[in-house]
């Protein structure tokens, strides 16, 4: 088993329910936490063959944070975790979007969720 994590991906999108949120995007920062499996085959050659595509998947994600728009942090975090849950590789994952400034005297606030497998 592997754990591949994507760090602090810094992305803008529309997330809230504020009036002013409804019509100003905020930053919004998404770290992941896959695990799957790689073929002994794989390291052996050193070859991109028959693992995860981790490009792949964080391209999917900055495009549906991106695009969307999301009243919850909830609803954005879950929508994340099943876009990766996708790629059938991946054996488990967490996620976890942070709101910069949502609360007052608060960096931020953060949902995590994850999935797994069976």
């Amino acid at each position: 088993m592997t754990k591949i994590r994507v760090k602090n991906l810094l992305i803008r999108t529309y997330i809230g329910f504020n009036p002013d949120e409804l019509v100003n995007k905020q930053d919004v920062i998404i770290n992941i936490e896959i695990e799957t499996d790689i073929p002994a085959t794989a390291m052996e050659a050193d070859e991109p063959h028959d693992i995860l595509d981790y490009k792949t998947i964080t391209k999917k994600v900055i495009t549906l944070v991106q695009d969307g728009q999301f009243k919850l942090l909830e609803v954005l975090t879950k929508n994340i975790l099943d876009l990766v849950m996708q790629d059938p590789k991946v054996t488990r994952a967490k996620v976890e979007v942070d709101k910069p400034h949502a609360l007052r005297f608060a960096k931020s606030v953060s949902v995590e969720m994850e999935e797994s497998r069976k």
